[in-house]
Formats: C-alpha cells, structure tokens, sequence
C-alpha cells in the first residue's frame, strides 16, 4: 500500500482534531470581577480561546472608536450603557438576541437588540471613619454634606473623561439637579476636591488606606475594602444613587460570529448570573440573592429604592458636551 493511501485511510480512521475557536472581548468590567467571570466561561465553554483586553471606560471607548475602521475585538463585554449608545460605537454592533434575553427587564437591554445588560453599579461613597474621627469630620450621608468648607481637600473622585464610574456620578448630578444648578454645584464641590484620579476604583482605595477622608466610587469596591477590614463605611448619597449598566454585545465585522454568539448566550446562563450576584449589586437577571457581605456593607436588600432613575440614553448623548465642560472647568 502506498504511503499516501496509508496516510488517508489513518486519517480516516483517527478521530476529527477539535480546533479551538478564537475570539477577542473587550471589557470594562474591573480587573478582579473580569478575571473571575472569564474563568467561569473559560470553564464552560473549554474550546473557544478568550482574549480579553481591560481597559477603563473612556480608554476603552476610545479605542474602539479608533479602531471603527478594523475592529480589532468580537465581543464587547460589561461596558457602559451610557456610551455604547455612542453612534461611533453602536455603529460597529450587530443586533442579537441571545438565549434567555426575554428575562432582561426591556429597559436593560435596547430595543433594536444591539446590546443588553445583565450587571450594573451605583455611585457611592466611601468613608474613612478613622481619618474623619481624627479630623473632627461627622460622616457625610449626601453629596451637598461634601461641599462643606471643613472637607477641603479631603475628598477624591473619579476623572469623568477616564472613568465610567466618575462620568456616572457627574452626569447623574446634572440629571437630578438640572443643567445650571448641577454645574453651581460641581463648582462648589471642586473646591474641595484634592484631585481628580482616573479610575473609578482608586478613590475608594485611596479613602480606604487613609489618605483621604472620602472617596466616591461605586458599590462593589467599597464592599470589598470594607470586607477586607479596612475602617471604611459605605455611604450611598441621600439624593440618590447614580448607576451605570454594563452592556454586551456582538460586534458586526467579527470574523469569529458563531464562537462570538456562544460567548453572548454564555453570559445569560444561570451559572453566570449566579457569579454576577457574587459581584455586582446591581444584577438584572433573577437567580441569585444578596450575600451577607453586601448587607453588613450597608447595601439595601432593595438596590432599586436607593437608585435615582437615570437616562442612559441622555447621559450617552450628552457625554462629549458634558466631558468638554467638565475639562473646562476643572482641568488645569
């Protein structure tokens, strides 16, 4: 028999290779929440090699608008609601609905099926009760109590051009107080701010260690430096808190859509909601419950009393505009 029969009839014989599939997810998510999830769909799904790339918000908004021409990613993962629906970057998605997406809530999810949301976070603030106590600083239960003179230079916050946490917070201010009397108030908060610092999770971690008195950040960072033992207390703003969604979504020129649309319905899967609800306070699909660490934090059994009802598609069509005054203002 000649070798290159022998070779078929062998080939024949063995059983198919299996290929892995390839595809690359860009995230927001923070860097200890998207290792864990990745792990859990690495796990489920053991023949698609995930790449992901972290970026922060406004890095990585940036560099998908940059890219526009040759997306370089298939999947967007846990970015922000408020800036997907930038028409530089919704213009690179491709509608799909992925199993399970009925039990989304529709107003966590756009109506064109370009993107959905399954997590979420709010505004909070992180205090310092050490440092409050050796200043004489009553614990503040409200963003106006910041704009006191006796926190100069004792609160920190997100830059908004940066982080999706900080535009959050500045863009959910202008909703609840309107346009002028918003921007009255971030003046007089500017004030007392020590600086403005790009990620959303280092102020909580700067108040947490004791540089500052305040930190305002969101939920799940300030749950975890209080579980860890730091002398932080959680304080959710008595106006109300911003929030953010997390959105997915498939992006039209992927090269990779089958693995990409596997990847989308792993995220609706009840396993993966189950990991969420160990992260995130706010979770859109049911399935999971509030840990305790959550609830000895100060979170609310209810997350959706303390929310101020935020516009995601104002505050995504405003953010330019509100980023461009914000700079103005208060960038050196």
């Amino acid at each position: 028999m000649k070798a290159s029969v022998f070779s078929g009839l062998m080939a024949a014989l063995l059983p198919a290779t299996v290929y892995a599939g390839d595809i690359t997810v860009y995230t927001a998510y923070e860097e200890d929440e998207a290792a864990a999830f990745l792990e859990l769909a690495k796990t489920a799904m053991p023949d698609i090699n995930v790449n992901m790339l972290r970026l922060s918000t406004g890095d990585l908004a940036a560099r998908i608008i940059a890219e526009k021409a040759n997306p370089q990613h298939d999947v967007i993962w846990g970015f922000a609601a408020s800036t997907i629906v930038n028409p530089e970057i919704a213009d690179t998605l491709e509608a799909y609905a992925p199993a399970g997406l009925e039990k989304i809530p529709t107003s966590f999810r756009d109506g064109d099926n370009k993107w959905f949301a399954v997590t979420g976070y709010m505004a909070v603030l992180c205090v310092n009760t050490e440092r409050a106590a050796k200043l004489g600083l009553d614990v503040p239960t409200s963003w106006a109590d910041l704009t006191d003179p006796k926190f100069k230079g004792e609160v920190v916050m997100p830059n908004p051009a940066s982080s999706g946490t900080g535009y959050i917070q500045v863009s959910s201010l202008l909703q609840m107080k309107g346009e002028d009397a918003g921007w009255t108030f971030l003046d007089q908060l500017h004030g007392n701010i020590a600086q403005y610092i790009k990620s959303g999770s280092k102020p909580c971690n700067a108040a947490a260690s004791g540089e500052y008195t305040v930190g305002a950040s969101f939920d799940m960072r300030a749950i975890k430096n209080i579980d860890e033992g730091f002398p932080m207390m959680m304080v959710v703003p008595a106006e109300g808190a911003g929030n953010e969604l997390e959105a997915n979504a498939l992006v039209a020129s992927s090269k990779n859509k089958d693995d990409a649309r596997r990847f989308l319905d792993w995220t609706l899967t009840p396993e993966a909601v189950n990991a969420y609800y160990d992260w995130k306070a706010i979770v859109t699909l049911p399935g999971g419950s509030l840990p305790q660490k959550f609830k000895d934090a100060g979170l609310p059994e209810d997350t959706n009393s303390v929310l101020h009802p935020t516009d995601f598609a104002a505050a995504g069509a405003d953010r330019d505009r509100i980023i461009a005054e914000w700079q103005r203002r208060y960038e050196n």
